[in-house]
C-alpha cells in the first residue's frame, strides 16, 4: 500500500496496527521465517520461557512463500505454572490476518 506525500512523491504506508492490544501480562508475537520449520523452532524456544496459546500459521510474503506464525504469550507465568483458565484465546484478528 502506498500514499502520496503531498509533494508528488509516493511513500509506503505505515504497517497496520492491531485492532486491540492484548490484556496486561500478555504479548502477541509474530514470527516470520523463510520456512515453517524455522518458525516452529522459534515458537518452541519462546514456549520454554513463556506460557503460550496455540500458534496460528499463515503464508508470508506477497508470493505466498515463507511462514508467519502468530501466538499470544503469557509474560507473567512460567509454562509449568499456567492453568487452562490463564491461557488467553485472543478473539481479535491481527490487522494482517484479515
Amino acid at each position: 500500500m502506498t500514499t502520496e506525500t503531498g509533494d508528488g512523491r509516493v511513500a509506503s504506508a505505515p504497517a497496520a496496527r492491531p485492532r486491540s492490544l492484548p490484556p496486561p501480562g500478555f504479548a502477541d508475537v509474530r514470527i516470520v521465517a523463510a520456512g515453517p520449520e524455522a518458525a516452529r523452532r522459534i515458537a518452541e524456544v519462546l514456549r520454554l520461557r513463556f506460557a503460550a496459546d496455540e500458534q496460528r500459521s499463515y503464508p508470508a510474503g506477497e508470493d505466498g512463500q515463507g511462514t508467519r506464525l502468530h501466538l499470544t504469550i503469557d509474560t507473567v507465568h512460567a509454562p509449568e505454572a499456567v492453568g487452562p483458565s490463564r491461557l488467553l484465546v485472543t478473539g481479535h484478528p491481527h490487522a494482517d490476518e484479515l
